[in-house]
């Protein structure tokens, strides 16, 4: 049965000792690996089931998503007891270290199904901030994309390789990407139509491979809404990391989710955030 998504929980009071990076690194390094064999195992299996978590429409998860998320959960449980938990599939664990971690095992289950690689793994680490880590892994590919701390760095078969957002792109020559052409309520779909009726290229669905490609410089900017913190925490401090901006459409913090902009440079953030506004 489907845990209703709770927030992300309010961190301790008092003053925390700084996060040993190194520490977290390594367990989302072992929380990834863990996540990539388990759903590897399903994926592009012709008979794979899955349910609706939707009352209305379809909302599909499969046992891809949840044995990938008991997985981490269990490596999570022995490796780092004292932080908060919260997935997408088994909602929140309380904690008590004042860090927590989000899970989204599979982010793009519709493309999962499907066979197209453009889905991830989304493991991310919040502190009383926000995002201070997160790690973007593409399991068929065997791309990681990794931020926070200073490191912003894609690791892939062809090597490892630094992670950084484009330059000096107008946004008359920029691309934009989002999932769903139907970003949700009609006001907001045509908010993202004026802007996308302002860049060079504007392409659908690659959920969040939207935000490994904007991190590695190769699209400009990434718009959705009606998102959630499993969605766009990892996603936020790796574009971070790689030198990019992730706000909301009013310009406010993101990692709660709903309203979602990222963009490569300030000025393609600005433009964007007009045409958003009306």
């Amino acid at each position: 049965m489907q845990i209703s998504q709770p927030a992300l929980p309010a961190s301790p009071q008092g003053a925390a000792a700084p996060p040993d990076i190194g520490a977290i690194r390594a367990t989302a390094a072992a929380l990834a690996d863990a996540a990539r064999a388990e759903t590897l195992r399903h994926f592009r299996r012709r008979d794979l089931p899955a349910d609706n978590k939707a009352g209305a429409g379809f909302d599909p998860v499969t046992e891809a998503d949840r044995s990938a998320e008991r997985i981490m959960r269990e490596i999570l449980a022995r490796q780092r007891p004292d932080d908060a938990i919260l997935g997408e599939e088994y909602g929140l664990r309380q904690g008590r270290s004042g860090l927590t971690w989000v899970l989204d095992p599979v982010d793009g289950t519709r493309s999962f199904m499907c066979g197209a690689p453009t889905w991830g793994v989304l493991i991310g680490v919040t502190d009383a901030r926000g995002p201070i880590y997160g790690l973007i892994d593409q399991p068929w590919t065997g791309e990681r994309f990794e931020g926070g701390a200073g490191l912003a760095r894609l690791s892939a078969p062809q090597g490892d390789s630094p992670l950084a957002v484009r330059r000096n792109r107008p946004l008359a020559e920029a691309t934009l990407l989002t999932t769903y052409p139907d970003l949700g309520t009609a006001p907001e779909t045509a908010a993202f139509g004026r802007l996308s009726a302002q860049v060079r290229l504007t392409r659908y669905g690659l959920d969040c491979y939207a935000y490994a490609l904007l991190a590695l410089g190769q699209v400009d900017l990434v718009v959705e809404a009606g998102l959630r913190p499993h969605d766009i925490v990892a996603p936020i401090a790796v574009i971070r990391a790689a030198g990019g901006i992730v706000t909301d459409w009013q310009g406010g913090p993101a990692h709660h989710g709903g309203q979602v902009i990222a963009a490569a440079t300030p000025a393609l953030h600005r433009a964007a955030l007009a045409l958003l506004a009306g």
